[in-house]
C-alpha cells in the first residue's frame, strides 16, 4: 500500500466540501451556533462515553483491525494516533469525532459484514475525516440540528438563528465532505474495487448471500441512476429526498451509488495518478472550524466545572419545564 508522507487533505478534499463549507460559513447564525457548540458539547463527554461502553482497540484487543488502522494512519500521515473503538451496534455503520481527542468508532455489525480490506477502506475514509477537520464541525452540526429538532426553541438561543437556509447548508456541507473521505479511502487501497466494494455491502450487504451480489451489477446500478436526471421532476424529487423539510428529515450522507460515480470519476483522474506519483501538497491539516477554545489552568478548572454544571442543572429545569407545561402540568 502507499504511503503519502506529509500529505495535505488539500491534496483530495473535494471541491464540492470546500464550497459547502464556504457557504455555510457565510450563512448567520454560524459563528453563533459554533460558540455554544464548544462552551456547551464539546468532544470529552463523548470520548468518556466511548471509554466507559465500548472496546477500546489496541495490540491485545482486535489486533487483526488495529494493525490495519496502524497501517492507514501511517498511509495517511496522521498524527497523534488517534483511538479506535469498536462499539455493540448491530448496524454496519463508522463515525469518526473530536479534534482535541479524535477517535474512530467500528459499530460491531460492521465486522461482521465486510472483509479485513473493505474494513481497511471503512477506517480510512474516517480517518479521512479526521485529516480533513471534519470532525468538530460534523458533530456541531448534528448538535445544532438536534437542539433545533428537540428543544431548539427555548435554549441557548439557538431557536432563533437556525434557520432553513443554515440546516440547509448543514446537511449539504455533510453529504458532501463525504465524498473528501471517499478519496483517501482509494489513496489507502490505491484501487478502488474495494471501496466500491465496501460502499455495495454497506448499501444492502448480507453475509448468507455476499456471493450473489455482483460489484459490476452495482455500478450498471449507479450509471442508471445518473440516468435519471435526464428527467428534470426526477431532480426535484432527488433534493425532496434528501432535504423532507415538512417532516424535518435530512441525509447525512449521499445515496451510495452517487458516491460511486464520484469516486470512480476522481480514479480515473490526473489529479488522482499525480497524488499516487508523489506530487502533492504536504501541510498539515487545518481543520474545518477554528473556534478559540481554552485550555483551564489548574487555578480556574473547579470554577469551570461548578460553573458547568450550574449550566448544566438549569437546563434540565428549563427542559423539564417544557415538558411539564406540553403535558398540562401547567
Amino acid at each position: 500500500m502507499p504511503t503519502y508522507t506529509g500529505i495535505s487533505s488539500e491534496a483530495f478534499r473535494h471541491p464540492l466540501d470546500r464550497e459547502a463549507e464556504q457557504a455555510l460559513r457565510s450563512l448567520p447564525g454560524f459563528d453563533i451556533v459554533a460558540r455554544k457548540f464548544v462552551e456547551f458539547v464539546y468532544e470529552r463527554p463523548q470520548f468518556v462515553y466511548l471509554m466507559g461502553n465500548s472496546i477500546q482497540v489496541g495490540p491485545r484487543q482486535y489486533s487483526t483491525i488495529y494493525q490495519l488502522f496502524r497501517e492507514c494512519v501511517r498511509d495517511l500521515d496522521i498524527y497523534p494516533e488517534p483511538a479506535l473503538f469498536v462499539t455493540q451496534n448491530p448496524l454496519a455503520n463508522a463515525y469518526a469525532l473530536g479534534q482535541e481527542q479524535p477517535s474512530v468508532v467500528l459499530n460491531a455489525g460492521l465486522l461482521d459484514l465486510l472483509s479485513d480490506e473493505e474494513i481497511r477502506t471503512v477506517l480510512a475514509h474516517e480517518l479521512g475525516h479526521i485529516k480533513c477537520g471534519h470532525t468538530t464541525l460534523n458533530q456541531m452540526a448534528l448538535w445544532a440540528l438536534g437542539v433545533a429538532a428537540f428543544i431548539g426553541d427555548l435554549t441557548f438561543g439557538i431557536g432563533n438563528i437556525l434557520s432553513r437556509g443554515l440546516i440547509l447548508a448543514f446537511y449539504e456541507w455533510l453529504r458532501r465532505a463525504e465524498l473528501s473521505a471517499d478519496r483517501a479511502a482509494l489513496l489507502v487501497t490505491d484501487a478502488p474495487r474495494p471501496v466500491l466494494q465496501a460502499m455495495m455491502k454497506l448499501a444492502g450487504g448480507s453475509v448468507k448471500h455476499n456471493n450473489e451480489c455482483s460489484l459490476d451489477e452495482f455500478i450498471r446500478q449507479a450509471q442508471r441512476y445518473q440516468d435519471l436526471d435526464e428527467d428534470s421532476l426526477n431532480q426535484v424529487y432527488k433534493f425532496l429526498l434528501y432535504n423532507n423539510i415538512t417532516q424535518g428529515v435530512f441525509l447525512t450522507h449521499p445515496f451510495t451509488v452517487e458516491r460511486v460515480r464520484y469516486l470512480q470519476e476522481w480514479a480515473s483522474s490526473e489529479e488522482y495518478r499525480q497524488i499516487r506519483s508523489g506530487n502533492y501538497p504536504r501541510a498539515r491539516a487545518e481543520g474545518a472550524v477554528e473556534v478559540e477554545v481554552k485550555t483551564p489552568s489548574s487555578q480556574t478548572a473547579t470554577a469551570d466545572v461548578e460553573a458547568l454544571r450550574r449550566q448544566v442543572e438549569e437546563l434540565q429545569r428549563e427542559i423539564d419545564r417544557v415538558k411539564s407545561r406540553r403535558t398540562g402540568g401547567e
